[in-house]
């Protein structure tokens, strides 16, 4: 009997030791993920800073979606010169249409831009792991952008219950949040309007790509891709879609590009190809890399897509 009241002495002292474990444990993790919310919301530099400028305070009249070949290649200036309308660049490396059109979700919560360009890469459609793992650049955003929990959550099942934690939205931000904070990143990480030049002069031949051989399409990246579209017409925006410059030789159609420019007839939407465009295709020293513009090739396509959307919209 008293052996008894020992264990069930034992299994209350260890219940408590348990709890308060758990206790200890939560307490810091909530310390610690508010002291690293705070110090990521008051960057001032680098790609962090701009997602979070992209969410949560442009309201430019024109707005450049799309991944690196966005980021990278679109000088917002010289569509504001032509346009005579503000115009931001909110495109990030690395990302897909599930970043593209969360990021949409949460410029609407706010305001309606007049314009968007929606930069279609090859391969845009295709399914890819990675592109449901970098969703993690907008863990940051998922207590505050109810908008964007859903796709979000496309990270896996269990994300909604990892995200209870206040520390694992920044996890992988650590050394960005420091970098990030310091007055000297402003020099090294400069853009334009989000814009991010590329210095590099390409000296090589043409690789040839083949695009004859089917890849698996992501079901879910073209609900999107249409979503985007629906909601922007819906809002009166006028879109447009875009593939900039590439310097490769091409096999065949790719899908992603294929399907896009079909759904964009479909949808009547206007659909500019710069993809081989003579201009760039002759002229490696234009390039940064095989798909991306360097500086010196993207004034040369920002000039030009400036000049092809004030032509089609007649504006002064």
């Amino acid at each position: 009997m008293e052996q008894k009241k020992n264990n069930k002495k034992n299994y209350r002292h260890l219940l408590l030791k348990a709890l308060l474990f758990l206790m200890l444990v939560a307490v810091a993790d909530f310390i610690t993920g508010s002291v690293l919310k705070y110090f990521y919301f008051r960057q001032s530099s680098g790609w962090e800073y701009r997602t979070k400028y992209s969410i949560e305070d442009t309201k430019a009249e024109v707005l450049i979606f799309g991944a690196s070949r966005a980021q990278q290649q679109y000088n917002p200036l010289y569509i504001e010169d032509s346009l005579q309308q503000t115009c931001y660049n909110v495109g990030r490396d690395g990302t897909s249409f599930f970043y593209h059109y969360a990021l949409l979700q949460s410029v609407l919560k706010r305001y309606t831009p007049k314009m968007i360009i929606l930069d279609c890469e090859y391969g845009a459609l295709k399914y890819s792991e990675s592109s449901y793992d970098r969703l993690s650049s907008l863990l940051p955003f998922y207590d505050t952008h109810p908008e964007m929990r859903r796709i979000i959550e496309l990270r896996g099942p269990y994300e909604k219950y990892k995200l209870l934690s206040k520390i694992y939205p920044y996890n992988s931000f650590i050394f960005k949040i420091a970098i990030g904070n310091l007055e000297s990143n402003k020099k090294r990480h400069e853009d334009i309007k989000g814009y991010v030049e590329l210095t590099h002069r390409l000296n090589e031949p043409k690789r040839t790509v083949d695009y004859t051989i089917p890849y698996p399409l992501d079901t879910i990246k073209v609900n999107m891709l249409l979503s985007f579209i629906d909601e922007c017409k819906t809002k009166n925006i006028k879109l447009f879609l875009v593939c900039s410059p590439y310097y490769l030789n091409t096999i065949g159609n790719d899908q992603s590009f294929a399907l896009t420019k079909k759904i964009a007839d479909e949808k009547n939407i206007d659909f500019f190809d710069y993809s081989k465009d003579s201009l760039f295709l002759n002229n490696p020293m234009l390039f940064d890399d095989t798909v991306h513009l360097n500086s010196s090739g993207s004034k040369i396509f920002s000039a030009m897509i400036a000049h092809d959307l004030k032509q089609k919209t007649g504006s002064q």
